[in-house]
């Protein structure tokens, strides 16, 4: 076994009061898939801008792809499953160094479904838990328009009932794994102007009138990331997920879980940055010494480490919280500060690996190319599920400053 790189590892080498036996387990489980499922193939898959889709049913059959659903429709979570236990699910994927793999493959599920089993009828449950939770089907999210995303509120798509169907025309932009899915959990307006003429309505993908586009993105190359058309599709009214009207807060408690996860993602891409980085400078020889024996080289990896260790830290705290009752309106500002300051910390340490690596960073291709891809996928980590500048603010109006 290799020896484990300075601060690329998580509490590596100290107990901590957070995990017993079945976290410790459970990291065990998802690594062993990570590092034979995905992590030789990946920069092939984001390059051809996909992956295979039999990787579905092989995550699933080794209890990896539902970790973190209920068992009832299908879901394999480990023993006395908690907080911890997702913490643990999404900082192994994101060992791969590739967000776009992860988002759509792996992820883009956990921001489409929940709606539906907090708030969803039977009939939807019944229709698509089972299916999307044991990968058969996909499902994704379907909020931000083009002048509409972080600002929810503002969005214009519309649903007009007539009869037993809602009729809904609109757009939908930057639609993870909007490409590949099946269904689309849908936030369209029902009502008058702002949050309280929401509503949220599972629209299947081969509805009449729903037309899709893959979109060219700078990072995420194998997210399939779709722009999304509704021109006058019937929608039964029993696809409607809640109350009529009342989308808006469940749109916002999903938003709490992206946002942590992106956070706790975007962490996890900083220690591998820095992986990348010491692995290089210990190799890489300049004026007659090793890169990593030049003392602003060393001073670079302990800024890199000091902010991502204080980061880790915070991720820990809020994810006990999450594990030990807080409610979502109590969680929401924190969480909107911790992503703002994990994608911070992955922009810093993305650009000190890429200075270290030097040219070999700028490829797409050896030593360099998970830095390069790390590179180009810190905006849509910055960006996506509500940017630094709407959650700092968001944080702000909740401490009532």
């Amino acid at each position: 076994m290799a020896p484990v790189l300075p601060f690329s590892e998580p509490n590596s080498g100290f107990d901590s009061p957070y995990y017993k036996q079945t976290h410790h387990d459970f990291r065990a489980k998802v690594r062993a898939f990570v590092d034979k499922e995905i992590i030789p193939y990946v920069s092939d898959w984001e390059e051809t801008g996909t992956y295979p889709p039999e990787l579905h049913q092989k995550a699933y059959d080794a209890g990896i792809y539902s970790a973190t659903w209920p068992v009832e429709y299908g879901g394999t979570p480990p023993p006395d499953f908690d907080a911890f236990h997702d913490f643990i699910f999404l900082d192994e994927l994101a060992r791969a160094g590739c967000g776009g793999f992860l988002a759509s493959a792996l992820f883009s599920f956990n921001i489409g479904l929940p709606p539906i089993l907090v708030a969803g009828s039977t009939y939807l449950k019944d229709l698509v838990a089972r299916d999307v939770i044991t990968g058969k089907k996909i499902l994704a999210l379907c909020i931000s328009e083009p002048h509409a995303g972080s600002d929810v509120a503002a969005l214009r798509t519309t649903a007009h009932r007539e009869g037993d169907y809602y009729i809904v025309s609109g757009e939908k932009k930057w639609i993870t794994s909007g490409m590949k899915a099946d269904y689309y959990t849908v936030a369209v307006r029902t009502g008058g102007p702002g949050i309280k003429g929401i509503s949220l309505l599972l629209i299947p993908r081969n509805s009449e009138g729903v037309f899709t586009r893959r979109m060219k993105t700078q990072g995420w190359l194998s997210s399939n990331t779709a722009f999304i058309s509704f021109d006058k599709v019937k929608v039964p009214v029993k696809n409607l997920i809640g109350q009529e009207n009342q989308g808006f807060k469940l749109v916002m408690h999903n938003f709490n879980h992206e946002r942590w996860a992106m956070a706790v993602m975007s962490n996890r891409y900083s220690r591998v940055c820095i992986a990348e980085a010491i692995k290089y400078a210990r190799t890489k020889n300049t004026f007659g010494k090793r890169i990593i024996d030049h003392q602003v080289i060393r001073h670079k990896i302990a800024d890199m480490a000091r902010q991502v260790e204080t980061t880790h830290a915070w991720i820990e705290q809020i994810t006990w919280r999450m594990a030990n009752g807080a409610t979502q309106e109590q969680l929401g500002g924190q969480i909107a500060m911790l992503k703002v300051q994990a994608t911070r910390v992955m922009e810093f340490c993305a650009r000190e690996a890429s200075q270290i690596l030097g040219g070999a960073s700028y490829l797409r291709e050896g030593k360099g190319e998970i830095v390069e891809r790390l590179y180009r996928e810190v905006r849509v980590q910055a960006i996506g599920g509500g940017s630094e500048e709407i959650l700092n603010d968001l944080a702000m109006k909740q401490a009532k400053l």
